[in-house]
């Protein structure tokens, strides 16, 4: 293909950001938990966007915060690796900050004194006044030669396409890495165990869901007496106390049952086919700084 370009884009910032609800519209599809939670997403998740003449990568990123285990150390590190490697770096801050962040600062004193090419993300414009995204801009621009600044609203949609053109600009020339019609490198097992986890966060409170780990141990596609498809999918949800295994079950069984339900339905709809999904729930304590662990996450 002549002309056409190809990359990889790391999404960075802090937790809370809107670096998974910017991932989602970008690619359109939900692949990127989002919450208002801190630290949902755990894992560097690829999203492709494909357009005329490039193949775009996106690598969403764990947000960077101040970490409280081994796992959440891992975490950091994998947000920070995917720097290195990305054509263009998305740095996705909030316009609602007056002032630059700890972990914003962290941020760029990582890309100080490297080639990158950078792009300032200023999202959640659409609820501050453009007298503030101005300031936010000086802010910024002071401490670091951004390549160019984009303000967004990831949850309105608004300068998507903008920002498109903007990191279009910067990849290198190269045939597409992945095929067309592709757009996410992550398997149906991962959707899943993802899926189920976004529940959990939206239906618990606070603490419990970070504590949580979604396993999936079999996912298996047959077809019914009537010979449609269906998937059978066994999961286990891993928490770090006994008295959060009982929240998770609810009275009578009733948490888990809606967990179970809301996934299931979600699962339907991407991959096309019935589920029959059985969770269990199991305690495991330190699951947060047991390597097994960590590394079947990261």
């Amino acid at each position: 293909m002549e002309n056409y370009k190809s990359g990889f884009v790391s999404i960075i910032g802090r937790t809370n950001a809107g670096k998974s609800t910017l991932l989602n519209n970008l690619i359109g599809e939900n692949i990127a938990i989002t919450t208002s939670k801190p630290q949902t997403t755990r894992t560097a998740i690829k999203g492709i966007v494909n357009r005329d003449n490039s193949q775009i990568i996106f690598i969403d990123t764990p947000g960077i915060h101040k970490p409280k285990s081994k796992f959440n150390e891992s975490m950091i590190n994998v947000a920070y690796n995917t720097i290195n490697d990305a054509d263009v770096i998305l740095f996705v801050v909030e316009a609602t900050y007056e002032k630059i962040s700890e972990e914003n600062m962290k941020i760029l004193e990582k890309l100080k004194n490297k080639n990158y090419k950078v792009i300032l993300v200023i999202n959640k414009i659409d609820v501050v006044s453009k007298e503030k995204i101005l300031k936010i801009i000086k802010m910024y621009s002071d401490i670091y030669h951004f390549s160019t600044v984009v303000p967004i609203s990831a949850k309105k949609n608004k300068n998507i396409d903008i920002l498109l053109e903007e990191i279009e600009k910067y990849l290198p020339e190269g045939q597409p890495y992945y095929d067309r019609e592709e757009y996410t490198d992550q398997t149906e097992r991962q959707l899943v165990e993802e899926i189920v986890r976004e529940k959990c966060l939206k239906l618990l409170n606070e603490e419990i869901p970070h504590g949580i780990y979604v396993s999936v141990e079999k996912m298996k596609l047959r077809k019914n007496k009537k010979g449609k498809e269906i998937y059978d999918i066994d999961i286990t949800i891993y928490c770090i106390r006994k008295s959060h295994k009982g929240i998770i079950i609810g009275k009578d069984g009733n948490m888990l049952k809606k967990i179970a339900t809301y996934s299931r339905q979600k699962i339907e709809a991407i991959l096309g086919v019935k589920v029959n999904m059985k969770i269990w729930v199991k305690v495991s304590e330190d699951w947060k700084n047991n390597s097994n662990f960590t590394k079947n996450i990261l």
